[in-house]
């Protein structure tokens, strides 16, 4: 089960070829993660508030497989690929209709006041009907 962040290219994304500069594709992707959790009920400014966690990327994997231009309407895919007690993973794509441009394995971990901390049972159980088999 994926959740799907639609997204159109805007000039300010677009670097003097017209095309995406890459660093943006990491700004449509994350922009897809806050809505997937949003997706799922998760607050994270009340979080944070009140439990001090915040969600950080530890690791990320990408591919820049072909470029987006200006006023392309585009899709990111968010995928739960594992789940553990400390750690999220998922896969995320940007696509243009059917055509992959870009993928990215990100592994997310929370953070307290104190350091690493274990991603709260609630989330992992509303995350957990998103794994894939």
């Amino acid at each position: 089960m994926s959740h799907r962040f639609p997204l159109r290219v805007y000039y300010e994304d677009t670097d003097l070829a017209g095309i995406v500069y890459y660093a943006n594709y990491l700004k449509f992707i994350e922009r897809a993660r806050s809505e997937w959790v949003r997706g799922l009920g998760v607050d994270q400014v009340r979080l944070k508030a009140e439990q001090g966690i915040v969600f950080a990327v530890r690791r990320l994997e990408a591919d820049y497989l072909a470029p987006a231009r200006f006023d392309d309407l585009l899709e990111v895919e968010t995928t739960l690929h594992a789940l553990t007690g400390a750690r999220i993973v998922l896969d995320q794509a940007v696509l243009r209709g059917a055509e992959r441009l870009f993928a990215a394995r990100v592994t997310l971990v929370c953070l307290g006041t104190a350091g690493a901390a274990r991603v709260p049972a609630v989330i992992r159980q509303r995350m957990a009907g998103m794994q894939q088999s």
